[in-house]
């Protein structure tokens, strides 16, 4: 009983006099939109469409080492309706490139514009026209197998904050293959990133990136984990290094007051703790102490361990004694 209520009162509704006008005016406008449609529809249009491309057919023993074009863009003409199936459904699908008929023989293949507006044409309507397409032809190069295996480099702009520096560089995997021609296996010495733009960091920073395209070579694998690591940058004082001499004769002696040298540097909290005296290297010259007849010999700083900057001798001269054994 409740629902024959509810239908008669949505029948009285719908059918009152009021909303039979609003019935009508609907049902009219939707009819002058199909036509609308309709006309619309059959009407001439040039649109882009993107369509897949794929080199098939390629042998076991042979890699592309270039980077492939995956997609076309061709100018198609034809009528609206035509053009909606283009747009909206797999119609077209994915120009396949059969990798014999197009290779040269010489490491490099090339399908031109008249191939590749044959092979969009035979997936199209008759009707339709292909009227440009982009790139005008494809290329792709490739070699046998021929790889080497070289370091990864980062390229860029890294910088810490002021007082801090790079105390180490990680890299993950730290070497990649490279697929190419002989010639450019053997003038390729490493592989370096996209630039990089990282500045004013302190903490150790992790960093996700692509390595950067070379043409015709392919790298496996095309990205890597580069970590730096930071540490805090601090002057010191290390005292007691050595004091060698250089040229020194058999049966000579060099004797210097003082006995040690005493070194100022620039390095990383961390580094200074491990630091020797013996890692650093000062030394005179014999030859220059003999030919001058000074009072004092000069000394000469001339190894430093890795990552120490802005080393200084405290003293660049002292008093000598040259005695025989």
């Amino acid at each position: 009983m409740g629902i024959k209520r509810i239908f008669i009162t949505i029948r009285n509704f719908l059918f009152s006099n009021v909303n039979k006008q609003f019935l009508i005016f609907v049902f009219f406008l939707f009819l002058s939109g199909i036509f609308w449609l309709v006309i619309t529809l059959n009407e001439t249009y040039e649109k882009d469409i993107k369509i897949p491309v794929r080199v098939v057919g390629i042998p076991k023993n042979v890699v592309l080492t270039s980077v492939p074009v995956d997609t076309v863009r061709a100018t198609i003409r034809d009528k609206g309706w035509v053009m909606m199936v283009y747009l909206y459904t797999d119609r077209l699908g994915t120009i396949q490139i059969p990798f014999k008929i197009y290779d040269r023989g010489r490491g490099t293949g090339v399908v031109g514009t008249n191939d590749l507006k044959r092979m969009i044409e035979q997936r199209m309507e008759l009707s339709s026209k292909v009227t440009a397409v982009k790139p005008d032809h494809l290329e792709f190069s490739y070699n046998n197998g021929e790889c080497r295996r070289v370091p990864v480099r980062w390229a860029g702009r890294v910088i810490p904050d002021q007082l801090y520096f790079i105390s180490n560089v990680e890299y993950l995997p730290d070497s990649v293959e490279i697929y190419a021609s002989k010639e450019k296996l053997d003038s390729i010495r490493a592989v370096y990133t996209e630039a990089l733009n990282f500045v004013n960091f302190r903490d150790s920073l992790t960093i996700d990136c692509q390595l950067a395209h070379i043409p015709d070579v392919k790298v496996v694998p095309d990205r890597v984990q580069i970590r730096f690591y930071t540490d805090v940058l601090t002057e010191e004082t290390i005292s007691n290094v050595p004091i060698h001499c250089l040229n020194l004769p058999k049966g000579k002696v060099l004797r210097t007051f003082p006995r040690y040298a005493k070194v100022h540097f620039v390095a990383g909290v961390s580094q200074i703790r491990a630091l020797r005296a013996d890692d650093f290297k000062v030394v005179a010259d014999y030859r220059e102490i003999t030919e001058s007849h000074k009072e004092k010999c000069n000394l000469y700083l001339r190894e430093v361990p890795r990552g120490v900057s802005h080393a200084v001798l405290d003293t660049k001269q002292v008093d000598y004694l040259i005695e025989d054994e």
